[in-house]
């Protein structure tokens, strides 16, 4: 598999998002109402885990849309003042434990595992795995987990800022991969989130993704695509390079020029068509391994600090 799929950067920047469905904004905000109708309930306590350096942890849970309650972790600093809030998502397959170094210093950060994902938010009847997750519901765009894993990321913002109401105001959101593509088609709505990280972000452009094999979740999506095409027809109210267009508050985008898993071409057309403020950083690969990613990893962790301390 060639992983850049024969695209080079001056055609990724080429590369447009889809045209919304004639509803696309109707459908989003009252999905997004009803999530804000929900009361939270986030419970908190402290955590058995090692917390990051610097951090206190604590194991979190709260409420999202179809009464379900999810978990994660919460850390604050173990000193000094808090400045700011962060949302911060997942890859496919959720996440054991919090990240070791948070994106800012000084932050409330609510490390939230979305539905049917580990290690935190398991349910009976949401599949954990990606290759199934991502066709959960897939038969009507009322149904579809995205759209549940896009609550989620709105209910995230109301447990944090009810637990830490001086972040309001201040939150930004930050995600990668399945947290880059879900974050992109919550942001247009979420006006409680001033900022926001995606890289390698997932499921933009789906006309073009469902034409190229891939080694990630697109492939089952692929699949059943080629089995019933009727599927586009849900697809088209999920594509994060068509909400994209609709973000306007400042984005920092990182889509890689190379990905076996999430092909590069959707990870472009969603920061191509971003439509406020945007910060670009090009990654050499995505979901592989090269010789520079560690130098790489970092160079990035450190553009985001940076993004992140101007807005």
């Amino acid at each position: 598999m060639d992983p850049t799929y024969g695209y080079t950067i001056d055609t990724l920047l080429a590369v447009q998002p889809p045209v919304a469905p004639a509803d696309f904004a109707e459908y989003w905000g009252a999905r997004y109402a009803r999530a804000r109708a929900i009361d939270p309930t986030p419970v908190l306590r402290p955590s058995a885990q090692p917390a990051p350096p610097g951090t206190r942890l604590y194991d979190v849970e709260f409420s999202t849309t179809d009464g379900l309650r999810l978990g994660g972790w919460l850390t604050l600093p173990a000193e000094g003042r808090i400045e700011r809030g962060l949302v911060v998502s997942h890859g496919y397959g959720g996440r054991l434990e919090p990240e070791h170094v948070a994106p800012v210093e000084h932050a409330a950060v609510l490390y939230a595992c979305a539905r049917g994902m580990g290690a935190r938010s398991l349910i009976d009847d949401i599949p954990s795995i990606a290759e199934r997750h991502v066709l959960h519901g897939i038969a009507d765009r009322d149904t579809y987990v995205h759209g549940g894993c896009a609550a989620d990321v709105w209910c995230s913002v109301s447990a944090l800022t009810e637990l830490v109401p001086a972040v309001a105001g201040r939150v930004a959101y930050v995600g990668g991969s399945f947290g880059g593509g879900i974050g992109a088609l919550a942001l247009p709505w979420e006006d409680r989130i001033s900022a926001a990280c995606l890289s390698i972000p997932s499921f933009g452009h789906h006309p073009l993704r469902v034409t190229m094999p891939c080694t990630g979740s697109g492939e089952s999506v692929r699949r059943r695509v080629e089995a019933h095409p009727e599927t586009m027809d849900v697809l088209r109210y999920f594509d994060a390079a068509t909400a994209a267009t609709m973000i306007t508050i400042p984005t920092h985008v990182a889509p890689a020029l190379a990905d076996p898993a999430v092909p590069p071409p959707g990870q472009f057309a969603i920061a191509n068509g971003l439509a406020g403020e945007r910060e670009v950083f090009v990654r050499a690969t995505g979901h592989m391994d090269h010789p520079d990613a560690p130098d790489e990893a970092e160079a990035l962790r450190a553009s985001q600090r940076d993004f992140l301390a101007r807005t």
